[in-house]
């Protein structure tokens, strides 16, 4: 599965207005809507937000990637957030979390959402990786730093 397929700029918010987990989620979802890759917004959501209820996909480092396999979205996609203050999201360190990657798969889509999870951490436990998403002023900017996420060890 190659990162830069199932993420466009128009999945992309690098200003988000969010103050909670939840306005993240809904924001971040909404722009997958708007996009026309969603079949029922509030169906997604209530997803997402039933397997953010499992466990918190806040793993630290200022991330957060909250997913969810569900029959209401019509394709893989990835949308990505960035909150310049910060908002927290009960996250396994205890920070506020800026950067926050949205997975949605489709039902039948396998594990095909775990391999986009396992893919993005590889490369998000590198600090210069985060900050070079962190730093990144325009989608363009954001998309030249993932453009290489599907090569092996690219920030070790």
């Amino acid at each position: 599965m190659e990162i830069l397929k199932i993420i466009k700029k128009e999945y992309m918010n690098l200003d988000l207005q969010a103050q909670t987990k939840n306005q993240v989620i809904d924001e971040l979802a909404t722009l997958l809507d708007q996009a026309g890759a969603v079949i029922d917004l509030d169906k997604l959501i209530k997803d997402i937000k039933i397997r953010e209820s499992l466990s918190t996909t806040g793993i630290g480092f200022k991330i957060a990637i909250p997913h969810a396999k569900s029959k209401y979205i019509k394709e893989p996609t990835i949308a990505f957030g960035k909150s310049k203050e910060g908002i927290d999201y009960d996250s396994m360190d205890g920070r506020d979390a800026k950067l926050f990657f949205l997975i949605c798969m489709p039902e039948d889509g396998g594990n095909m959402h775990l391999k986009a999870l396992a893919k993005l951490s590889r490369n998000l436990i590198h600090e210069s990786f985060r900050n070079a998403l962190e730093n990144a002023n325009t989608k363009e900017e954001v998309l030249e730093v993932l453009k290489d996420i599907d090569k092996e060890d690219q920030y070790a």
